[in-house]
């Protein structure tokens, strides 16, 4: 799994264990959600290309440095729109464009009922958000669309990946890298992972 990065960082493995819990409320679950996907986020932009740039301080020229790459955030609809403000914290100039897809539990295919994105790409680097890499699936058909728009650099960034998920990812496009929180034992019979933490998007808004 080298193109897979797993976080070891003290406060992702204890906001992750509250997430988890089966007690946690929608709104508790919101919060942890976003604050998982700010410290995903820092780890996950290290490598983004930076152009040198001068700024005046009250003293003096200092020589600095400014993002050279425009950052687009792709959340998979619907859990993935919990993780666009944690990200947004870090980046509030990020474009987001919204990817819809849904699973049809019973082949446990994506299918997409949603894309608005423009004919030719407006940033160079797309940041694929999603809490739960399962199947992989619709991973893997969201990378697909932003390769046929044009995108260079894709990276996916999730909460809770299974092996199954993360070994399509890989067998579909092993050029991207995967940042998570976590790496689970596998799916059940259902498509979901084990242990996890339920269904992402129910938990997120209520409707579990």
């Amino acid at each position: 799994m080298s193109n897979v990065i797993v976080s070891d960082h003290p406060l992702v493995a204890h906001k992750l264990t509250r997430l988890r819990d089966k007690d946690t409320d929608p709104r508790n679950f919101r919060e942890l959600v976003r604050e998982i996907s700010v410290l995903l986020a820092y780890e996950a932009t290290a490598d983004l290309a930076l152009e040198p740039r001068e700024v005046e301080t009250p003293l003096a020229t200092a020589k600095g440095f400014h993002l050279k790459e425009a950052v687009g955030l792709v959340p998979i609809l619907r859990a993935g729109l919990g993780m666009v403000e944690g990200f947004w914290e870090l980046m509030p100039g990020a474009q987001v464009w919204h990817i819809g897809l849904y699973r049809d539990e019973r082949t446990l295919q994506p299918v997409e009922y949603y894309n608005k994105l423009p004919v030719e790409p407006t940033v160079s680097v797309c940041l694929i958000l999603d809490p739960m890499l399962a199947t992989g699936g619709s991973a893997v058909a969201t990378a697909d669309i932003l390769k046929r728009w044009g995108v260079k650099k894709i990276k996916f960034v999730g909460i809770i990946g299974a092996p199954e998920g993360i070994r399509l990812m890989q067998e579909h496009h092993p050029d991207i890298p995967i940042h998570l929180a976590a790496v689970d034992e596998r799916l059940n019979e259902h498509g979901y992972i084990l242990p996890g933490l339920g269904d992402a998007g129910d938990r997120q808004f209520g409707t579990g």
